[in-house]
């Protein structure tokens, strides 16, 4: 069993910076792969970017890519979402989620676990 807990939601301009953090408590993180997803106001979840569980590969949406990074520190049992330029279309609650396999895949379906979600809005 793994318990997620998101945090570092909130306002930020577009064109600034934010970064989203996830603190995971329970056995063995370092063997989950993690992800965060997002979910905007009438819209369906969405994959957003995923880490493998040494870090060494990494998944990302194509509208992401080069804005933001995903990272994990397994000492401390958490993984982060580092936000660069953000833009009002990526506003919603952004969940994150851990899965036993070994890939980083974007299908919200192969997670096992997720957190609470946190708020990102995002101004023009």
């Amino acid at each position: 069993q793994v318990q997620l807990v998101e945090s570092g939601g909130g306002l930020v301009q577009a064109g600034g910076s934010l970064r989203l953090s996830c603190a995971a408590s329970g056995r063995t993180f370092s063997s989950y792969t993690m992800g965060w997803f997002r979910q905007a106001p009438g819209k369906e979840r969405e994959f957003v970017a995923a880490i493998s569980w040494s870090g060494g590969s990494t998944n990302y949406l194509d509208s992401v890519k080069g804005r933001f990074t995903i990272s994990r520190d397994n000492a401390k049992n958490t993984v982060y979402l580092q936000m660069n330029s953000p833009k009002p279309e990526d506003t919603g609650v952004y969940y994150c989620a851990a899965r036993s396999g070994a890939v980083p895949i974007a299908s919200q379906y192969a997670y096992d676990y997720w957190g609470q979600g946190t708020q990102v809005t995002v101004s023009s």
